[in-house]
């Protein structure tokens, strides 16, 4: 970096399988994502504008399956000199003065990851038929569920996750534990 002239450069990168890998970042371990920056200098100071674009592999959430997520993100990093490795905040980041560079994969991986989208979860109908019926047999069954339902060749893999949609009846044994430690507290 330290030998770049003043002004604007651009650079084009092909982040890979190799490239994810070699990082051994646990939220993306496969992908193929284009990255091209421009850096504009001034005389102690370097302006960089990421554009990230592609498509990372993730288990998804529900069967553990891999699934192809498309990824876009502009991100924007000022690198500085200084006399010791400091990042001041999320988008200004210090490098010694004699070093005069820094490695930009950690920061392209963090963009990538940052861009993917925290539930990972197949499209209606694409997740692994075996895991999904597996998954429904061991979920908890509210009371009155019909247990032939889950014997069923053909699952929906549509398995509710949240709390607030899964009724789950209640042992009345512990339902009177807690009555007691009500009354214990009036």
């Amino acid at each position: 970096m330290k030998n770049l002239s003043p002004g604007i450069h651009e650079f084009d990168f092909s982040l890979e399988n190799k490239f994810f890998i070699d990082i051994d970042g646990a939220e993306v371990q496969k992908g193929k994502v284009k990255a091209c920056l421009t850096v504009k200098r001034s005389s102690m100071l370097f302006e960089m504008n990421f554009h990230l674009a592609g498509v990372v592999s993730v288990p998804c959430d529900r069967c553990l399956d891999d699934m192809d997520l498309s990824v876009e993100s502009k991100n924007r990093l000022v690198v500085k000199f200084g006399k010791e490795y400091a990042e001041e905040s999320e988008e200004i980041v210090v490098i010694p003065e004699d070093e005069g560079a820094i490695n930009l994969a950690w920061f392209l991986y963090e963009f990538i990851a940052l861009a993917t989208p925290m539930k990972h979860v197949h499209p209606p109908g694409k997740c692994n038929k075996a895991m999904s019926t597996k998954l429904k047999k061991h979920t908890t069954r509210r009371a009155g569920d019909d247990d032939d339902e889950y014997d069923s060749e053909e699952v929906n893999d549509e398995i509710s996750m949240d709390d607030e949609e899964t009724s789950i009846s209640t042992d009345p044994r512990w339902d009177a534990l807690k009555d007691l430690i009500g009354n214990d507290n009036n």
